[in-house]
């Protein structure tokens, strides 16, 4: 992988620790939604299947009691991501940005000789982010995009350019409107997570850059 991606991505990691944390207004005017992103349902049996496939992969793994531990609140997790996932997609589109099947397959390959093939791939992502198996692809193409957001943006690892691309997310989040339901807790723009979850790029970029599949 280049490093001029990983260098792009890596700037994601620092960006909203410093963020105010505020309220916001969750509805029950959606029933049978978990949240509603852009006028677009996210259906609480979407949210379900996939903490249903993270615990089948967990529950299948040597050291599944230890990871289901860690990933206790694993409802809001998957919602923080599933809600970020179409932040990302609106910044992207409204740049022009794109990601094709043959990039995300090429930096999931890249990413999985690091590991031993793709059982490797799976394994840590399963352990280090709670992603099962059939998410990756979706995982890979978030950081396809993030990282030629970063590219197309100027974004440098500096104070200044995590602001820019903090605003620029922050943005993009109002502007798509997010009604979250109650039971999941309220989406804060300025942080783009929900409440106190872990937002997704820390997740994924505050561990080692080699472990994490990076734009291709």
């Amino acid at each position: 992988m280049h490093r001029r991606r990983r260098t792009a991505l890596s700037v994601s990691a620092a960006l909203v620790a410093a963020a105010p944390l505020l309220s916001a207004c969750g509805s029950d005017a959606h029933p049978g939604a978990a949240a509603v992103v852009g006028g677009q349902r996210i259906e609480t049996t979407a949210l379900q299947a996939q903490v249903r496939d993270v615990r089948t992969a967990q529950e299948a793994s040597p050291q599944g009691d230890q990871l289901i531990r860690a990933t206790g609140d694993l409802s809001r997790e998957k919602l923080n991501g599933m809600i970020f996932d179409r932040v990302v997609e609106k910044v992207a589109a409204d740049a022009g940005i794109t990601a094709s099947r043959k990039e995300v397959q090429r930096t999931r390959s890249d990413a999985a000789r690091q590991y031993g093939g793709d059982r490797g791939l799976a394994e840590m992502l399963l352990r280090q982010q709670g992603t099962a198996p059939g998410e990756i692809d979706g995982l890979v193409r978030r950081n396809v995009l993030m990282n030629k957001i970063a590219e197309r943006y100027g974004v440098t690892n500096t104070p200044e350019g995590q602001e820019k691309l903090t605003k620029l997310f922050g943005a993009a989040s109002k502007e798509l409107g997010v009604d979250v339901n109650p039971r999941y807790g309220t989406w804060d723009h300025d942080r783009i997570q929900l409440g106190e979850q872990q937002a997704p790029w820390l997740r994924q970029v505050s561990q080692d850059p080699a472990a994490v599949p990076a734009g291709g």
